[in-house]
């Protein structure tokens, strides 16, 4: 299973993704592909998210079943501890005091 999460993503590359995967809600598409074809694909969300920031997620033979890509900005990040692959959350953006 391949999951992706596009979020502030350019309409050519969600058009490009819904060419492989089945896009079940806005800028989230799923599929089952080999490794091979999931690099593609994440190849072609590097080059085509611009200011977006997407996540892809897909089924692994690890601890946790699962490993994940993150890319662009975003206040979660992924961390790893004792080999598990985790999310940390970053403090929102300090407003603007004046």
């Amino acid at each position: 299973m391949l999951v992706i999460v596009l979020e502030n993503a350019p309409p050519r590359l969600r058009g490009r993704l819904a060419l492989w995967l089945l896009e079940v809600r806005a800028g989230v598409y799923v599929g089952d592909f080999s490794r091979r074809v999931r690099e593609m694909i994440w190849n072609q969300v590097e080059s085509g998210l611009e200011d977006g920031n997407a996540v892809m997620v897909w089924s692994s033979n690890n601890e946790s079943g699962f490993d994940f890509l993150t890319l662009g900005s975003n206040r979660r990040i992924p961390v790893e501890l004792d080999g598990l692959k985790l999310v940390e959350f970053l403090p929102p953006p300090a407003a603007d005091p004046g």
